[in-house]
């Protein structure tokens, strides 16, 4: 799919967008991908009701006008973010994801929620509990001690220790699995 696959590239080419829109189209005739189908393109069985939770916390992310569907351009815009985004922008969003309850900050409860899904999906190659992973996490970017991360405390936090970075970022191969399953015969 030409310059898709180049993480260097800031923009997606216009030439990518015919192939993605006919792969799109596809995979979603309505035009419109709901959460069942961002499910099944991901492959995610929701096991657990826990993974179902993260699944539709994910798929509300990146449904941006708040429709309870995915259309082409927040579709388009989820690919540009997951292969293009900056650290900046894929923190930003990771923040969102965290931020079940959408108040701009984060509290123990939301952080192990996603801790223990990550675990669980990783198989817990963290070798400690959500619950210790969880009060690492806030001893580290909790700086005014008042409970709750903030958006900044997040940012700051996460770009200054490399073990917080890689839990926060919510790196789950989205580009390796972008390039498998859609980078090819679309």
């Amino acid at each position: 799919m030409g310059q898709i696959h180049s993480y260097d590239d800031k923009e997606v080419e216009l030439s990518d967008i015919q192939p993605l829109y006919t792969r799109f189209m596809r995979e979603c005739p309505s035009g419109a991908l709901h959460l069942h189908e961002f499910r099944k393109i991901f492959g995610i069985q929701s096991t657990s009701e826990d993974e179902a939770l993260y699944m539709e916390t994910l798929f509300k992310s990146f449904d941006t006008n708040k429709d309870d569907v995915i259309d082409f351009m927040e579709f388009v815009a989820a690919i540009h973010l997951v292969l293009r985004g900056n650290l900046e922008d894929r923190l930003k969003w990771s923040f969102k994801v965290y931020d079940r309850d959408d108040n701009g900050k984060l509290d123990k409860q939301e952080v192990k929620r996603i801790i223990r899904i990550i675990c669980q999906l990783k198989k817990n190659t963290l070798k400690m509990t959500p619950t210790d992973v969880c009060d690492r996490i806030f001893d580290i970017l909790d700086q005014d001690k008042d409970g709750q991360i903030s958006l900044t405390e997040f940012m700051e936090g996460a770009q200054k220790d490399s073990w917080i970075m890689d839990l926060l970022k919510l790196d789950t191969n989205a580009r390796g699995w972008f390039r498998e399953n859609w980078g090819k015969g679309a």
